[in-house]
C-alpha cells in the first residue's frame, strides 16, 4: 500500500495522543486551579465591591435623609424666628406709639398749662394797663382826677366785667345752632 501523505504515521499519532494526555493532565493539575483561584478572587472582589457600593449607597441615602431632615428643621426654625421677629417688631412699634402718644399728651398738657399761665399773666398786666389808661381817660373826660386807687380799681373791675360779659354773650350768639 502506498503511503498517503495526508495521514500521519502511527508513531506520530501515538506520540500526539500521549502529548495531548500529558498536556491535559498538566493543564488540569496546575493551570485550571490557577484560573479557578483567579476567578474566585475576582468574583469575591466584585461581590465585595458591590456590597461596598451598596453600603455606600445606603450611607449616602441616610446622609441625604439626615440632610433633608436638618433642612426642614432649619426652615421651620427660620419661619419661627421670622414670626418671632414680626411679633417683637409689632410689640416694639406699639410701645413706641404708646410712648409717643404719652409724650404728645404730656407736651400738650404742659403747653396748655403754660398758655393758661401766660394768659393769666397777660390779663393781670392788661388789667393794670387798661385800668391806668381808663382812669387817666376818665379823669380827662370828667375833668377831675381819679387818684383814689380803690375807687379807680373798682371802676376798672366793673368795666372789665361788663366787657367780658358782652364778649361771652356775643360769642354765644355767633355760634351755630345746636352747639353751646
Amino acid at each position: 500500500m502506498a503511503e498517503n501523505p495526508l495521514l500521519p504515521e502511527l508513531p506520530e499519532v501515538i506520540a500526539a495522543v500521549v502529548f495531548v494526555g500529558i498536556l491535559t493532565f498538566i493543564i488540569t493539575k496546575y493551570v485550571v486551579p490557577l484560573f479557578e483561584a483567579t476567578y474566585a478572587a475576582r468574583t469575591e472582589a466584585i461581590q465585595g465591591g458591590i456590597e461596598k457600593a451598596e453600603r455606600a449607597q445606603e450611607a449616602a441615602a441616610a446622609a441625604l435623609q439626615q440632610y433633608t431632615d436638618q433642612l426642614a428643621d432649619a426652615r421651620s426654625e427660620a419661619a419661627r424666628i421670622r414670626e418671632d421677629a414680626k411679633t417683637q417688631g409689632s410689640q416694639i412699634l406699639a410701645e413706641m406709639r404708646e410712648q409717643a402718644q404719652t409724650e404728645a399728651a404730656r407736651i400738650r398738657e404742659s403747653a396748655q398749662a403754660q398758655l393758661e399761665a401766660e394768659r393769666a399773666q397777660v390779663l393781670v398786666s392788661l388789667r393794670s394797663e387798661v385800668g391806668g389808661l381808663a382812669t387817666t381817660l376818665a379823669g380827662r373826660i370828667v375833668g377831675e382826677s381819679l387818684d383814689d386807687d380803690e375807687r379807680a380799681r373798682r371802676t376798672v373791675d366793673r368795666f372789665l366785667a361788663d366787657l367780658e360779659r358782652s364778649d361771652l354773650e356775643g360769642s354765644a350768639d355767633s355760634q351755630p345752632a345746636g352747639r353751646p
